[in-house]
């Protein structure tokens, strides 16, 4: 990182951790006075992965160490003993890793479909070991065949950076009846930017695992400023991020990214050591409801699907958007036709203004809204699909001179309402999503360097069938942080003291998970489920 108080040093890809079960709290008195050489392996607040009963079958994926960016090759060949069809299919990472390492990013590809993403922890001089769990069963179509691997965890190991990733990746199969909800087809786009689907599709979706990530400024993009500002990452348009979908040259979908917090961000790894913030662990692909072009897309002809970010300096890289694309299919129709209605878009909308001063200050506003709507004639009669969706972001950037004091308030807000009419019903999906990021990072005259910080990742979601409420659910997952270290030190002189905490609470129709996690100098102090 450009920015002596909140650069990471990430350069690849995204992850799923499950949560590591067992761990007893500690009693204060077990807690050191400030870190040392070892701490607790990594543990999220999330659920675990449910795992149906019945016969299943394991396989490994991938298995290798990663001291540079040479990708694992291999092949994938289909289980035996558990049919073609499978009730749930979970992956599997298990990790280890010693000495000293930046996070790093990695991600698996089975036939070219990104299944996986993630970063790392950052170990202890003694070691680490840690587990990532993601539910998979979206990916059947594409685990039926046999398929090339690919998996990569860029990493770079010399006489400072010892730390080798040393990764097995497994999937595990249960067999059973399919979900229902489980895609037909798993597409990913040839060329780049091309995309030919089945002819009958009647739902489409497309997910982008975007990460804006590689060491840059990009990797903080929530921080950067116009060019008239004196800061070290500058952006034209200040930090408002969009990344968009184009199908054919026409706006398909839009969506904010999510303000992920790497385990090496704010410049103080000791934040995280333990508990990552929401999502370092588990980069959840952005999906978009593409259905309203199902009928251009059907038509049998290649087409051009393409994915942008809003907000990136011209000619700066710094974003990966992997593209995967869904496809639910009519099997009563051959071919389903159908055609687009509307596709309402304008510009994005907002400011950045820059306050020069003592402490100067940038205060940003955009936004976003876009409709589409079409139809499909299906089977079961004709199917309009319309998709509503909102972006908003509020954030007021706080620094002095040297970025010796350096301070965030920021909100983003995704509004997405999906509504289906056709067969005698109407049913309607809306779901809220909002990111906080409230922290200040201070560098003392006496070269000790204080983060506070709080994270929030929440979102709610009602489904309502012909007026009647069918399903609900609501997410609230806070991190919270304060730790201090002296920079410009060797490891073993830093003095680090540290207090994180994560609260994840999800509520809804199908259950409930409440779980609260604490930690005090890399000492797990409290590990509580609230259900």
């Amino acid at each position: 990182m450009k920015s002596r108080l909140i650069m990471s040093m990430l350069t690849g890809a995204t992850l799923l951790v499950g949560t590591i079960l067992g761990a007893a709290p500690a009693r204060s008195a077990d807690v050191p006075a400030e870190f040392g050489t070892d701490w607790h392996d990594p543990v999220t607040a999330a659920p675990p992965v449910d795992r149906p009963g019945g016969r299943s079958c394991r396989i490994t994926l991938a298995e290798a160490q990663f001291r540079d960016f040479t990708p694992y090759r291999g092949v994938y060949t289909p289980p035996d003993g558990c049919g073609d069809r499978w009730s749930k299919v979970v992956l599997r990472l298990d990790g280890k890793v010693r000495g000293w390492q930046f996070d790093r990013l990695g991600h698996v590809q089975v036939g070219g479909v990104e299944i996986f993403r993630t970063s790392t922890p950052e170990p202890s001089p003694d070691g680490i070991a840690w587990s990532v769990e993601k539910d998979v069963t979206r990916y059947s179509d594409t685990f039926r065949r046999s398929q090339d691997v690919e998996m990569l965890i860029g990493n770079v190991v010399d006489d400072t950076y010892t730390g080798v990733l040393d990764v097995k990746v497994t999937l595990t199969f249960y067999a059973g009846k399919e979900p229902a909800a489980t895609p037909d087809s798993v597409l990913t786009l040839t060329g780049g930017a091309t995309l030919t689907t089945p002819r009958n599709g009647e739902r489409v979706v497309a997910e982008v695992y975007a990460t804006g990530s590689g060491g840059g400024c990009e990797e903080y993009w929530y921080l950067t400023v116009p060019a008239q500002a004196p800061y070290s990452c500058r952006a034209d348009d200040g930090p408002y991020r969009e990344v968009q979908v184009r199908v054919d040259g026409r706006l398909a979908g839009i969506a904010t990214p999510f303000p992920t917090v790497w385990t090496g961000g704010w410049s103080n790894p000791f934040l995280w050591y333990v508990i990552p913030g929401p999502r370092a662990f588990d980069v959840k692909p952005i999906e978009y409801d593409l259905t309203p072009f199902a009928g251009v897309l059907n038509d049998g002809r290649p087409h051009r699907v393409e994915v942008s970010v809003v907000g990136v300096p011209e000619g700066q890289s710094g974003w990966s958007t992997p593209v995967n694309v869904l496809v639910w299919r009519d099997h009563g129709r051959a071919v389903v036709p159908g055609r687009l209605l509307t596709a309402d878009a304008g510009d994005p909308t907002g400011s950045s203004v820059y306050t020069p001063g003592t402490e100067h200050r940038l205060d940003t506003e955009g936004g976003h809204r876009l409709t589409v709507a079409g139809y499909l004639d299906t089977s079961h009669g004709r199917v309009r699909t319309t998709v509503t969706r909102s972006l908003d972001h509020t954030s007021a950037h706080r620094w002095t001179d040297g970025e010796t004091v350096d301070g965030l308030d920021a909100v983003w807000k995704d509004d997405e309402k999906v509504t289906v009419a056709g067969h005698g019903r109407t049913v309607t999906t809306a779901t809220r999503r909002t990111c906080t990021m409230d922290g200040t990072t201070t560098l003392g005259a006496d070269d000790r360097l204080r983060t506070v910080l709080t994270l929030g990742d929440r979102a709610h979601a009602v489904t309502i069938r012909n007026g009647r409420r069918t399903a609900w659910s609501r997410l609230d997952d806070t991190y919270t942080g304060d730790a201090t270290y002296t920079v410009g030190v060797p490891r073993d002189q830093r003095h680090a003291v540290g207090a994180t905490s994560e609260h994840y609470r999800l509520r809804g129709s199908d259950g409930c998970h409440d779980r609260r996690l604490a930690t005090a100098q890399g000492v797990l102090t409290e590990d509580r489920d609230g259900c």
